[in-house]
């Protein structure tokens, strides 16, 4: 066994006596050694239930001849950390997450993982750390809050949450009806109810065949969650036993898999920064363009919120991701051939699966759309790509031209939507946010919350090279690639530009002369770092552009 180094033979007498110091018994050290990574903590609603998890995975580890370790991985909530310096430090983590992992697995030489994320920055992160150190691992995330409701009876979530701030700010809502919504839209732990950014990455997980069948759906609360997370425990003494290793299960085309499914289910743009990222540390790289392909042969399926009032707990009843699956072998849409987690292959996996509910996931034969929830845009404006989830743009919206209003950061374009400075056709463009400008990226969900809450998400665009969150609907375009601190063309807009978005035909263009921005580009000048010391600005030296998936170089 790989753990043989610290618990074997006359040379580990020194690594077992501190092991002997921790408790354990010689029994328990002639066993596989299994890490548990939890991400358990006290301030993201979507990990405070992960000690549970943790225990029912230790107990699964147990009854199958394992001997579980348990170390931590940190996680930022999302939601929290919005509209504030804090978004500045929820991508950066990824990164972290992923490297401290990769130390303790490899200082400890574990025979056997099982990881614990829940949220947005966690699971991508541990995903990462599994490729790098390669040895049997297995996910089981915290799973999904259920939605919340309202006085009336209508269901609600964090989406309406943000929204509810600028009907507030337009006066549409006083402050019992913005009350009413903050008491309501998470009612239990677990990560946010829609298909946001945390359940993306929880079905993808399970998707690319890292984790068993309802890893992204069962919600938190089901004691359904706790016999998956003792299943889980169970399951990586199969895979080290079997010696099956994440690289043998995320491969390139588990990858196209993961990509098409993310079509089918509609889910948060920043699966694009993710799964390259995620592939890049397998040796894979995934091209913004391959996207595009897959979109275009991948019906979506489902309309979870925001791109509709359907939530996790519903995608759940309806056969949760393997139900998506199925509709998609229908139309020979995955590789059924590839090896996944449990042992078996995806058509194992699939065998005698239904789709229990057509209103919740549409049979393949009567999408919400011939094509995928994502599309990548490129033109003058974004040479290298820029990203939208075309599934919540209204249809008025997929085809637009208006002036540009330039903003240098998020927080002054969020003023001037507050004070009403914003009016139908604008096309708001902040820049100067993305990962090596911001540096960090931050997710854009105050802003496009607040069109969306002025009841301007049929009237206004935004664009930047940042990022949005998953509870983000209208047309939001981010990802700019190159990103205006790299002297991208984002940078040189002006404000009254027009710029013309053509989603169906993937194409954005600023409507400015060729000759009139190489006049603007010679005078343009980068800004000074706006963070200059700490681990963002090493961050900001090392980060590649959002198109590669912000990878550290």
């Amino acid at each position: 066994m790989r753990s043989d180094v610290i618990t074997k033979g006359a040379s580990a007498a020194p690594n077992r006596s501190l092991l002997y110091a921790l408790g354990y018994t010689k029994e328990e050290l002639e066993r596989p050694l299994i890490g548990v990574v939890c991400s358990y903590n006290e301030i993201v609603p979507g990990h405070m239930n992960l000690d549970k998890i943790s225990e029912a995975v230790k107990a699964g580890i147990r009854a199958a001849g394992g001997t579980p370790v348990e170390f931590p991985a940190i996680a930022v909530c999302d939601g929290i950390a919005m509209g504030h310096v804090g978004m500045k430090y929820s991508l950066v983590t990824r990164d972290l997450i992923a490297d401290s992992t990769e130390a303790m697995a490899m200082a400890h030489q574990f025979d056997g993982l099982v990881m614990i994320p829940n949220c947005d920055k966690n699971v991508p992160g541990l995903l990462m750390a599994a490729a790098r150190v390669n040895v049997p691992t297995i996910f089981v995330s915290g799973g999904p809050m259920l939605a919340g409701t309202m006085n009336d009876g209508r269901r609600t979530c964090l989406s309406h949450m943000f929204e509810a701030v600028g009907s507030y700010y337009a006066g549409k809502l006083d402050e019992e009806g913005l009350e009413e919504y903050e008491n309501n839209a998470c009612p239990t732990c677990g990560s946010c109810s829609g298909m946001y950014t945390a359940n993306s990455m929880n079905c993808l997980t399970e998707a690319i065949g890292m984790a068993l069948r309802g890893n992204g759906t069962i919600p938190a609360v089901y004691s359904a969650r706790l016999r998956l997370a003792k299943h889980a425990g169970m399951q990586i003494m199969e895979l080290v036993k079997k010696d099956i290793r994440p690289r043998d299960i995320m491969t390139e085309a588990a990858f196209h898999n993961a990509e098409t499914i993310d079509m089918a289910l509609g889910c948060s743009t920043n699966t694009m920064l993710h799964l390259p990222a995620i592939a890049h540390e397998c040796g894979i790289e995934l091209s913004f363009d391959m996207a595009n392909e897959i979109s275009a042969k991948t019906p979506n399926l489902c309309h979870l919120a925001p791109a509709g009032d359907t939530y996790m707990e519903d995608l759940e009843r309806a056969g949760g991701v393997y139900a998506v699956m199925t509709e998609l072998v229908k139309a020979g849409l995955l590789d059924t051939s590839l090896m996944t987690c449990t042992g078996k292959t995806v058509a194992e996996n699939l065998a005698g699966v239904v789709n229990r509910n057509p209103e919740i996931i549409r049979p393949i034969d009567n999408p919400y759309s011939k094509t995928g929830g994502i599309a990548v845009l490129k033109g003058n404006l974004a040479p290298d790509g820029c990203v939208v989830k075309q599934s919540a743009v209204a249809p008025e919206m997929m085809v637009h031209q208006g002036p540009a209003r330039v903003f240098d950061c998020e927080d002054d374009a969020i003023q001037a939507i507050y004070a009403g400075k914003i009016v139908a056709g604008d096309v708001v463009v902040i820049r100067y946010e993305g990962p090596k400008g911001g540096p960090g990226m931050r997710e854009m969900l105050n802003p496009t919350s607040a069109i969306a809450g002025m009841g301007l998400d049929k009237d206004v665009a935004l664009i930047t090279d940042g990022r949005f969150s998953g509870a983000t609907r209208g047309a939001s375009i981010g990802h700019v690639s190159p990103e205006a601190a790299s002297g991208g063309p984002i940078g040189l807009v002006q404000e009254g530009d027009q710029i013309a978005i053509d989603i169906p035909n993937r194409s954005i263009q600023l409507l400015v002369s060729d000759e009139e921005l190489a006049q603007r580009k010679a005078k343009w000048v980068c800004p000074e770092p706006r963070i200059k010391t700490g681990y963002l600005a090493r961050y900001a030296r090392l980060v590649s552009s959002a198109d590669r998936g912000a990878v550290l170089e």
